[in-house]
């Protein structure tokens, strides 16, 4: 199939979230202090605006269905917007990379497809009503049409990565796709096991989100041609900024507002699981506030979110999720170093500040 290129305007701008310092490395202190930052993507995404536009016109031509329900149900999950950091991650790799064709608009699209489908899939399973400041698919359509669009959006997504003509691509994507899949799996198994260790929980964030970025920062090296050590920096870069950003979303379900997350707050704990602050609460908190946590996880329950919150606030357990969450991050950025310099690396690094530095 012939890669698609088209233009077509988008802009999204995002506000950063003031953090505050504790105890931290010199290099690690600044992006903890308070500060309001302004995150906006139209020049964040400068470097890739003309890449953005053409991965935004693929994205609405193969969500095409001769069937209305499938057409409506995507396009109004797509329609939703978002930060679109996994797409433009694969756009800033191939560009860091020298990639000068235009298949990476289609793996762009690929992994936005495959984002788009788990969180299809995602909502269904936590029965969540809001994400985004709007209702969820579920909510709007139903469990079983969202379930099978996003069983659409799976298999467009290999369809597509089938054009590109690459097994290297199609391997990456599907070892990543059974990886979530896997990750999803984990997450159920855990909810409510208010015993889970730091690392047992992160294995989740590495199967379940971050392993998407990860295969996003690889596709691109790829498609440059890049040296396996390149590739492998690439990847290890996704990893880490993915796991970052999930971390930074586990402290925003106790820091947020709700205006401003586009979900509800004290979802996860409603749902019983176990995230970084609510863990860090259960093993360094107060025998009372240790307690109360467990009961709400074990219990799945959010009628003790008010308590609960105190108990994380006061525990300085969100302190201690975004000092995890921004050494990640930081990680992201040294593995940055065997990559050339230029406007995409500048803004790969920019992009690691911004995952730990939002409010939303």
């Amino acid at each position: 199939m012939e890669c698609l290129r088209v233009r077509q305007e988008t802009t999204a701008r995002f506000h950063a979230l003031p953090l505050t310092p504790t105890d931290v490395p010199p290099n690690i202190a600044p992006l903890l202090q308070h500060s309001t930052p302004t995150v906006d993507f139209a020049r964040l995404y400068a470097p890739i605006d003309a890449d953005m536009i053409a991965v935004d016109a693929v994205v609405r031509a193969r969500l095409h269905s001769d069937v209305v329900l499938v057409r409506q149900v995507a396009e109004y999950i797509i329609s939703a917007g978002g930060k679109r950091m996994r797409p433009a991650l694969v756009l800033l790799s191939a560009n860091a990379c020298g990639y000068s064709g235009t298949c990476h608009h289609d793996l762009a699209a690929v992994v936005e497809f495959i984002h788009t489908a788990t969180l299809l899939h995602d909502d269904v399973v936590d029965e969540s009503s809001l994400r985004r400041g709007r209702d969820t698919a579920n909510a709007m359509f139903g469990n079983p049409a969202s379930v099978l669009v996003g069983d659409f959006l799976y298999s467009r997504a290999f369809q597509i990565m089938v054009g590109v003509g690459s097994m290297r691509v199609m391997q990456v994507l599907a070892d990543a796709t059974n990886i979530i899949a896997e990750g999803e799996v984990l997450q159920l198994m855990n909810c409510r096991n208010a015993d889970i260790e730091v690392n047992e929980y992160l294995r989740v964030i590495r199967y379940k989100t971050a392993k998407l970025f990860e295969a996003a920062g690889r596709l691109g090296a790829i498609l440059g041609s890049a040296s396996p050590d390149i590739e492998d920096a690439m990847a290890a870069y996704g990893t880490h900024i993915g796991t970052a950003f999930q971390l930074i979303d586990d402290v925003l379900d106790y820091s947020g507002h709700e205006a401003e997350t586009g979900k509800h707050l004290g979802d996860d704990l409603a749902e019983g699981k176990p995230t970084l602050p609510l863990i860090h609460v259960i093993q360094h908190g107060s025998p009372q506030q240790a307690a109360l946590v467990r009961s709400a996880i074990e219990n799945a329950s959010g009628d003790s979110f008010g308590e609960v919150l105190a108990a994380v606030r006061s525990s300085g357990a969100l302190d201690v999720a975004r000092r995890h969450g921004v050494e990640e991050a930081e990680t992201a950025k040294a593995a940055l170093a065997p990559l050339p310099d230029s406007m995409f690396k500048e803004t790969l690094l920019q992009l690691a500040d911004f995952a730990v530095q939002r409010s939303f």
